[in-house]
């Protein structure tokens, strides 16, 4: 009997949580692991930058750092290129390995915990062919909502990167 006992328990692993921090591009939900984003804060003033591509809004002072601030909607074509930011946007600092950049939102970032296994693969069909790695790690539903997962260290190829850091 024990042995069958030992058998049970293995079988009810807890599934893992994770937290994400969802946020809106143009209708959709979209969420990044916690730990890929360092801070969430107001967005400070952006100065543009010449030969950037159209989504790359510009520069600004991050707490002493310069980061390059990226707009996703204009990335993933969701909101026209010449369509104002609010008054008040929020900016997602996203650390990685050799850069930091942030990314530009309109309303408030939330946290959301999700078991690991709620997070869906995404169809082969719906990642950008543009990008070599796959930038969308996949989809949760829940609660009726559907929420996009991106792997934000992969969402930019190595020649924009190398276009944001600084010279």
């Amino acid at each position: 009997m024990p042995d069958a006992e030992l058998t049970t328990d293995k079988k009810i692993k807890p599934d893992t949580i994770i937290q994400l921090i969802v946020f809106r591009l143009g209708e959709e939900e979209y969420g990044l692991r916690i730990e890929q984003v360092k801070e969430v804060t107001v967005t400070p003033e952006i100065a543009r930058m010449p030969k950037t591509p159209p989504f790359v809004k510009g520069i600004a002072n991050l707490r002493g750092d310069i980061i390059a601030i990226i707009n996703l909607e204009e990335r993933f074509r969701l909101r026209p290129a010449d369509e104002e930011l609010p008054t008040v946007s929020y900016t997602l600092a996203i650390e990685a390995k050799d850069y930091t950049i942030g990314i530009v939102v309109r309303e408030v970032p939330q946290p959301l915990s999700v078991p690991v296994s709620s997070i869906e693969k995404a169809p082969e069909f719906i990642q950008d062919i543009n990008i070599n790695d796959k930038y969308i790690e996949g989809i949760v539903k829940i609660d009726g909502r559907i929420i996009i997962v991106l792997d934000m260290l992969k969402l930019l190829t190595p020649n924009e990167i190398m276009q944001l850091q600084p010279r």
